[in-house]
């Protein structure tokens, strides 16, 4: 019994990995955030603290790939270079006893990162692994101390969406009874996502975060929430994923285009996006916009 039970052993691990991350996905509408790109927007314990987001994405990972030393950025918090962030872990912790899932959002509107080949991509998958997540080794430098995030965050907005798909396969593959490695996106509301739709079609997200705002196209206009439900229901019916989220920017300030009242988000929108049996509430860019708006608060009741 026992050494057929460990030959077929990773492929329960891997089965129970997606199904712990099935299970705790949150029943009602909850909102992920951004933090990290403004130092004047509060401690990461202090933004869990709050009880209002269930999902924190940490940014930016906004060096990786094609033999790049990888460089994580967090603005005005601390420097990861310097060791300067290692004591945030205390943080991680903190927020992870309150539930709260961390994930290192890698990407952004400004970097430098590509893939070129699939063993780059498995290169930092390790790199990853072993430097944010659950792994160890005496060669790699943790930016964020001993702590370990529970995933990977793909905000891919520059270059290729080449080998992408093989990074997520790679991350996902150390599942096991010890770490769950959450993969979570932010794609662009056109549909397919050019630079994640290929990613994103291996079906092994577990979250889904879409920008619907920089996208005249599939985003609240002034009084006109046609474009964005439409584009809603597409990405609803299309993408395999165990959560769908509506990423919004928190102020007008936030981003260039495509915020959305408060009233109107309860009133006319999330009404009819709670339909889908894939919702899982909304995104916000960023901590930082949403201290100075106020915008979770004016509608985490609603979710």
């Amino acid at each position: 019994m026992a050494s057929n039970s460990s030959k077929f052993s990773p492929l329960i691990f891997f089965l129970l990995c997606l199904l712990a991350t099935t299970i705790s996905a949150a029943s009602r509408g909850g909102i992920a955030i951004y933090w990290g790109q403004n130092g004047n927007e509060g401690t990461l314990a202090a933004t869990c603290a709050t009880g209002k987001f269930p999902y924190v994405n940490l940014a930016f990972l906004n060096v990786f790939g094609n033999g790049s030393n990888p460089e994580l950025n967090l603005a005005g918090h601390c420097d990861p270079a310097s060791g300067g962030c290692v004591s945030l872990s205390t943080d991680i912790r903190s927020c992870q006893k309150q539930g709260v899932k961390l994930m290192l959002a890698i990407g952004g509107g400004i970097g430098r990162y590509s893939l070129s080949s699939q063993l780059d991509a498995k290169n930092v998958s390790i790199y990853l692994w072993n430097a944010f997540l659950g792994g160890k080794s005496s060669s790699v430098f943790r930016p964020l101390g001993d702590a370990a995030l529970d995933g990977i965050d793909f905000d891919i907005e520059l270059g290729s969406s080449q080998f992408y798909d093989d990074l997520v396969r790679y991350l996902k593959s150390y599942c096991s009874r010890k770490q769950k490695v959450y993969i979570t996106g932010a794609p662009q509301c056109p549909f397919p996502d050019r630079l994640m739709g290929t990613a994103l079609n291996t079906g092994l997200f577990d979250y889904v975060w879409v920008q619907f705002y920089n996208n005249p196209p599939c985003q609240y206009t002034s009084g006109n929430t046609t474009n964005l439900i439409n584009s809603w229901n597409l990405w609803s019916r299309s993408i395999r994923t165990k959560k769908l989220f509506l990423g919004l920017p928190a102020a007008t300030q936030a981003a260039g285009s495509g915020f959305i009242p408060a009233d109107v988000l309860t009133s006319q929108i999330l009404p009819v996006i709670k339909k889908s049996p894939k919702y899982g509430g909304i995104m916000l860019w960023s901590k930082f916009w949403d201290d100075q708006s106020g915008y979770s608060s004016s509608v985490v009741s609603e979710l």
